[in-house]
């Protein structure tokens, strides 16, 4: 067993992995790898990751040793200060019993910087706790290098936290941060908490108006301070709510859209959880995996729906990665956007798994990665990028929901630079020993624009899967 307090900070980005198939073209290289030993664990894995980048600094948070029955052996994360040139791994301390803490396992990582507070913050989620399954705050003041014990932000029987800081200086909220989850003792009932010291206390929680049942929310911040919150809610639809007042109190939600949902085959665990980020003048931009542009449903694609107020959402228009005759299926997207640009000018940056074959079995389905750009907030793309693959779903860890790399990622793009997915990427497993830890493409990803135009006229409307049936951690 590895205890954290005696992990010291290791610089890893001098190692350069080739592409990991003839097919992909990306090289990355590996900012992470599980450490531990624990016996409940499926070692050496690496799942769930999220990013988040603020000037020269970018940070990765994710799962570190998978547990087939829920969260995993610590929080791991992985830190660049000069732009993704170099990046530095450490694990959370007194979380797990790994580490120093209270809980079984952990899991739903999730990055914020507050820059009023100069903190950079990472959500998670205890499992096994003495508390239940709270959400947790760990607070870096060293600039992403290390993090200090967590401070608890909620308690009780909760899932699939997110946290987002206010970091428009203009703003009347300039600092708070915000923190959603659900609680699945309440029938997934949504929560929001707002903290104004940098994530050292929290308030109150309060709930939507209304009714609000779902999971995945991710909060983002437009530069008037006004806080969307897309969500997967339980009768398959995207919905979002807002808040005007800081966190003092939140709307009813809204319909974003209704989702039409191809289930990837081969058992892999992989749901409609939305990705959402901001542009410079507060557009909101939401994407998942969708069906609806496929007659019959064979297959997702990723599909964008946008709105400048969080109340009004235009038409979910289909990503053209590729033709809707083809076989591919894409799913569990990761939004990026450059903060500094906006409108017709933003910069977006897509990362997305895919099977290049989607009516596959557990035995032959080919897991990969891929990216694809715009530089005029989505109207038209870039060709898209094979970022790695192709996977065996054999090569990464299993759990009571199926094979995992993660239920989302992230993409993050630095302000008139590149895009920096931090992504699991897995090799054949040595023996009993799994080779599945995080990458990011070496020196990012162009953020290029295209003539492939984005479309919104579906051909394929009705859902088939239920929200109901996703579980947690």
């Amino acid at each position: 067993m590895v205890t954290a307090a005696f992990l010291p900070a290791v610089v890893i980005g001098g190692l350069l992995v080739g592409a990991t198939s003839a097919s992909a073209n990306v090289a990355v290289t590996q900012v992470s790898t599980d450490p531990f030993t624990d016996a409940q664990a499926q070692h050496r894995t690496e799942v769930e990751p999220d990013t988040f980048t603020f000037g020269s600094t970018v940070v990765s948070a994710f799962q570190v040793g998978r547990v087939s029955g829920g969260g995993s052996s610590d929080i791991g994360f992985a830190t660049s200060t000069d732009g993704g040139a170099t990046w530095t791994q450490g694990f959370l301390p007194g979380t797990t019993a790994n580490t120093g803490g209270p809980c079984g396992q952990i899991s739903d990582a999730a990055v914020a910087f507050d820059a009023k507070h100069n903190v950079w913050l990472i959500s998670s989620l205890g499992v096994n706790c003495p508390s239940g399954t709270p959400v947790l705050t760990s607070r870096s003041t060293d600039g992403g290098k290390t993090f200090g014990n967590p401070v608890t932000t909620a308690t009780g029987s909760l899932d699939k936290n997110w946290i987002v800081c206010d970091n428009t200086a203009s703003s009347p909220f300039f600092g708070n941060c915000y923190t959603q989850y659900d609680i699945t003792s309440s029938g997934d009932s949504i929560r929001m908490k707002t903290s104004s010291d940098g994530g050292l206390t929290w308030g109150p929680a309060r709930a939507p108006a209304g009714t609000h049942t779902g999971l995945g929310g991710q909060p983002v911040v437009q530069s008037n301070g006004t806080v969307v919150v897309p969500y997967l809610s339980l009768n398959d639809q995207i919905r979002s709510f807002r808040s005007t007042n800081g966190g003092g109190s939140w709307t009813s939600t809204v319909a974003v859209a209704t989702i039409s949902h191809h289930d990837a085959a081969g058992g892999l665990r992989e749901e409609a959880l939305p990705t959402a980020e901001t542009d410079s003048t507060g557009t909101v931009y939401v994407a998942w995996s969708d069906c609806r542009f496929r007659t019959g449903c064979p297959s997702n694609d990723i599909v964008l729906s946008k709105s400048a107020n969080g109340t009004t959402w235009t038409t979910p228009a289909r990503v053209p990665i590729d033709a809707t005759t083809s076989t591919v299926d894409h799913f569990v997207p990761g939004i990026g956007v450059d903060a500094s640009t906006s409108g017709s000018s933003a910069r977006i940056g897509l990362t997305y798994y895919f099977y290049p074959t989607a009516n596959c079995t557990a035995a032959t389905c080919q897991l990969d990665v891929g990216f694809i750009s715009s530089t005029n907030g989505g109207t038209s793309w870039s060709t898209a990028t094979q970022v790695a693959g192709p996977m065996n779903l054999s090569w990464i860890p299993n759990t009571s929901q199926g094979r995992m790399f993660g239920d989302y990622i992230s993409t993050s793009v630095r302000p008139g630079g590149n895009a920096f997915p931090v992504i699991p990427i897995a090799t054949a497993p040595s023996g009993s020993t799994f080779n599945q830890a995080m990458f990011t493409p070496a020196g990012g990803l162009p953020v290029t624009g295209g003539t492939r135009r984005a479309t919104d006229t579906p051909e394929h409307t009705s859902a088939t899967q239920s929200a109901a049936a996703v579980t947690a951690f």
